[in-house]
């Protein structure tokens, strides 16, 4: 993790040291681009051949089986299948109650009424990632909300192990939401299946879920054949934190979320170099005991440590950051919250630590990373479906309409759409 203090650097050169270094590898959309080729035209077997290359695993099916679920079932550990269930009623809890499936009704003018409301998407793709770990909580997250915005159809891909097996806890939570289609594939491979269509999955209208470069790329690039939700990465932390902070809790949070894989990237702000160097020194002394410490090394050296003068000049560079999570840790934090309008998820407090939010606060670790949150918002049950717009017009409304649509007809040069206005009052 490296030091750069913005004072001496400046504001756009420390901006754009950050980001240079922001999950930035080669050019992955070379490898992809034949990816989604070969799944368009060859369907299944494709997707069979490419699982073997680059998962190891050869597969004869991909739908996951009735009684691969059931011994699911048999396979999780019970104390960890209870939490699942709470942390379920949580999400439940929170995107119920935030979400709203018809807007009031608007009386523009006396006799005209408008209003807007909410319609499911009917087919859906949720992809859940599995390659470092087993996200099981992303089931959660992806399928809460799609069950209750009322998808008729929700399909599921996530990779397998080597033998075949899907996590027994991703098989478990899907299960729990009502996913029936879940299908043992990854990659941009997976999204290609979605996105086109192949023998076995069934193309769907808009795409889920986060997921490596390659899962993200492959996202984008099929935009336009199919809707997504949002461009949602390797994952990333910012940390506003002041001297009253605990030092060990901050050093901890930050690590939190460079297990997630080598792109990962955790950013400190903070007031001081000497609170700055206690929250490094604490981070090397915890990391040397973490299994994940291989991928941990790789994020950290992408990740930094920015030392401001103020907390106006703290506010920048989050907004021009655009963290996907942010962890405000001073005194009176919330007197912050207001200038904050770019980012994807905000833990006030030291209590709010942000695996908190990953697992069972109830709102959605679904949110976009990359500084995308600066145009995209958190998935909530409002991603999957439309508002649509609907209008009645009495006779009292007609007529108060009448003269301003006439004229703007006759002014564009549409006679049709005037006479559409017009013969409502002499055909009678």
């Amino acid at each position: 993790m490296k030091i750069l203090n913005l004072k001496q650097l400046g504001f756009d050169e420390t901006m754009r040291v950050v980001a240079e270094a922001r999950s930035k590898d080669a050019d992955v959309k070379a490898i992809v681009e034949p990816i989604l080729q070969r799944v368009k035209k060859e369907g299944d077997s494709a997707l069979f051949e490419l699982a073997e290359k680059f998962d190891g695993v050869k597969l004869n099916k991909l739908l996951v089986s009735k009684r691969e679920i059931n011994e699911a079932y048999e396979e999780i550990d019970k104390e960890l299948f209870e939490a699942i269930k709470r942390a379920k009623r949580n999400i439940e809890n929170f995107h119920f109650k935030s979400f709203t499936s018809k807007n009031a009704v608007v009386e523009t003018v006396p006799g005209v009424k408008v209003w807007r409301e909410f319609r499911p998407i009917e087919r859906v793709g949720l992809y859940v990632p599995g390659g470092k770990a087993a996200y099981f909580s992303t089931v959660l997250m992806l399928a809460v909300p799609a069950v209750l915005a009322g998808c008729e159809e929700i399909v599921m891909c996530t990779p397998c192990s080597r033998e075949g097996k899907v996590n027994a806890a991703v098989l478990v939570a899907a299960n729990l939401c009502g996913v029936k289609k879940i299908f043992k594939i990854g990659g941009a491979q997976a999204i290609a299946a979605m996105a086109y269509g192949t023998e076995s999955i069934p193309k769907v209208y808009k795409i889920f879920g986060p997921g490596n470069q390659y899962v993200s790329t492959a996202k984008m690039m099929v935009y336009g054949e199919v809707d997504i939700d949002m461009p949602a990465g390797p994952s990333e932390l910012m940390v506003v934190a002041d001297n009253s902070a605990n030092v060990k809790w901050i050093a901890a949070d930050l690590l939190s979320q460079l297990e997630h894989g080598e792109n990962s990237q955790a950013i400190l702000v903070a007031f001081s170099a000497e609170f700055t160097e206690k929250v490094i020194a604490e981070m090397r002394l915890q990391k040397g005991s973490l299994s994940r410490l291989p991928l941990i090394e790789k994020s950290f050296e992408r990740s930094f440590a920015i030392i401001v003068d103020n907390l106006q000049m703290a506010i920048s560079v989050v907004n021009e950051y655009a963290p996907e999570h942010l962890e405000i840790v001073i005194r009176n934090s919330e007197k912050v919250l207001r200038k904050i309008v770019n980012v994807g998820s905000i833990f006030l407090g030291p209590y709010s630590s942000e695996p908190l939010g990953d697992y069972a606060t109830g709102a959605n670790h679904t949110l976009p990373t990359s500084g995308f949150a600066k145009m995209f918002s958190p998935l909530s049950v409002d991603s999957f479906g439309k508002m649509i717009q609907i209008q009645k017009v009495s006779k009292v409304g007609i007529e108060n309409l009448r003269n301003d649509v006439e004229k703007m007809a006759l002014a564009e040069g549409l006679d049709a759409h005037k006479n559409s206005i017009t013969v409502r009052f002499y055909d009678k």
